[in-house]
């Protein structure tokens, strides 16, 4: 098992587990809470993860509030009760502000791929009242999503033989992930089934450790034991043990290694030592050299490695094959690109679905992956600006993501009014009136822009003074 926030997750949810769940990696220490498949508390020693934070970041509380924050706190009480009882944030913006707060405390751990974690059951939390819960399958949903590629992923799954269980959470998939899940039919290992397809290998091992996570695969019990021959065969001392735990760490990368690469020669390599190398990698790799009782996984590996070796030097020894391939590799492949933009997309849907219901840091978290795959869409700087408008900490980079969604889209009124309307918040009104003539320059009947013109005819221009001593999207901190 891979010492992982994932497998934790799903450990205490489908046995219904009571306690606390405590990681820790160097300086940082967090406590999380769960109770019958919720995450219901959760405790943190990171400032940027501290409910003052959150409560300033979200907009609940105001820049003095935040500025002496620690004036309200108290012995044996809650920050939030406190900042209730003083009426500085009502009761559902608390909730909010917590929930948001245990949110991100157990997100950030999912890029950890290092730390420790250690779960203590504690029946005493069986009879508590918890007014924010969390269901654990959506926070893995979004943990895994959002988190950046790890190769421990991969090392772990991908001499194993998934096999399809549970249909319990299929429809929280996305199109490419169930046509990922398609493919896993039990019979072949995960780098096969990859190898077999056209899948973007990120995607395909997230995907994977996702449907694990949700109970949608599993693993047979033999497979489970292959990690532990893999340490074994690496520490013989035998020659043949030798190659074989090369072969294993060689299958790990392969997928990040070009032919070149893969038959250790430079660019500039001549047919000679290309062909030098072939056979020296040979001699080591083929699978004829191998007992045949070997373990059918290990095997296997042996045999994947040797054929991608075969398959770099027919290519390389070949000029107008090698010749091909250098071209091509100058370029992403175009299913790569594809497959970004359908990620991106899904993303974007999402994160409307979100805005919809007024879950906008949620909505922000998800588009702002979306804008990172797919950096060229009017519609999707439209929406992140528009969603960060919801934010008053948020508004500097609201106004960049405007001009971004206008740069790729001038011809769409929506993004001159987003950005007036923003303007008009802050204050700067003259900036506000240019941003809706712009767009009733390009949609003379647009509903918003003209009550806002109309709106804004009577407004007192500002004064010199007025702007010198105005500080546009709040104070920095």
């Amino acid at each position: 098992m891979m010492e992982h926030i994932g497998f934790y997750l799903k450990d205490i949810f489908f046995h219904s587990k009571r306690g606390q769940l405590i990681f820790r990696h160097g300086a940082v220490q967090k406590y999380l809470f769960f109770h019958n498949g919720n995450l219901v508390s959760a405790k943190t020693n990171q400032p940027q993860e501290l409910l003052g934070e959150v409560l300033y970041k979200l907009g609940k509380i105001k820049d003095d509030v935040y500025s002496g924050i620690d004036q309200y706190i108290e012995p044996k009480k809650k920050l939030g009760e406190v900042l209730v009882k003083n009426s500085l944030i009502s009761a559902n913006e608390l909730r909010e502000g917590l929930s948001y707060q245990m949110r991100e405390i157990l997100l950030n751990t999912f890029p950890d791929f290092e730390g420790e974690f250690k779960f203590q059951k504690r029946e005493d939390l069986a009879d508590q009242e918890f007014e924010v819960k969390i269901n654990i399958p959506l926070l893995i949903e979004d943990g895994i999503r959002r988190m950046k590629y790890n190769s421990a992923i991969k090392n772990f799954f991908e001499t194993m033989r998934p096999f399809p269980k549970s249909k319990s959470f299929f429809y929280r998939l996305t199109e490419e992930e169930k046509e990922i899940l398609a493919a896993v039919k039990g019979d072949i290992s995960a780098a096969s089934v990859l190898q077999g397809s056209r899948f973007h290998p990120e995607v395909f091992w997230k995907s994977l450790y996702l449907f694990f996570c949700l109970d949608l695969i599993d693993i047979p019990e033999e497979d489970k034991k292959l990690d532990s021959y893999k340490s074994t065969k690496r520490s013989s001392i035998g020659d043949t043990e030798k190659n074989i735990a090369d072969a294993l760490a060689l299958s790990e990368n392969l997928s990040n290694l070009d032919y070149y690469q893969i038959l250790d020669v430079g660019t500039s390599a001549d047919q000679a030592e290309i062909k030098r190398n072939y056979f020296r990698l040979a001699r080591k790799f083929h699978p004829d050299l191998y007992d045949r009782d070997l373990p059918h996984e290990i095997k296997g590996v042996i045999e994947a490695v040797f054929d991608q070796i075969s398959k770099a030097y027919q290519t390389l020894s070949d000029e107008k094959k090698r010749k091909t391939y250098d071209e091509r590799k100058e370029k992403p492949p175009l299913e790569d690109k594809r497959n970004w933009a359908k990620v991106a997309e899904v993303k974007v849907r999402q994160g409307k679905t979100l805005y919809d219901k007024e879950q906008y840091p949620e909505a922000v978290s998800l588009l702002e992956e979306a804008v990172k795959l797919q950096g060229n869409k009017g519609r999707y700087f439209l929406l992140l600006a528009l969603t960060q408008y919801k934010i008053p900490s948020l508004h500097r980079k609201s106004e960049e993501n405007f001009l971004r969604s206008i740069q790729f889209e001038p011809w769409n009124a929506e993004g001159h009014v987003g950005l007036g309307l923003l303007y008009k918040r802050e204050g700067l009104f003259i900036k506000a009136k240019k941003q809706f003539e712009k767009a009733l320059g390009i949609d003379p009947d647009h509903r918003v822009a003209q009550r806002e013109m109309n709106g804004l005819q009577g407004k007192k221009k500002k004064t010199l003074k007025d702007f010198l001593s105005f500080e546009p999207f709040g104070k920095k901190k």
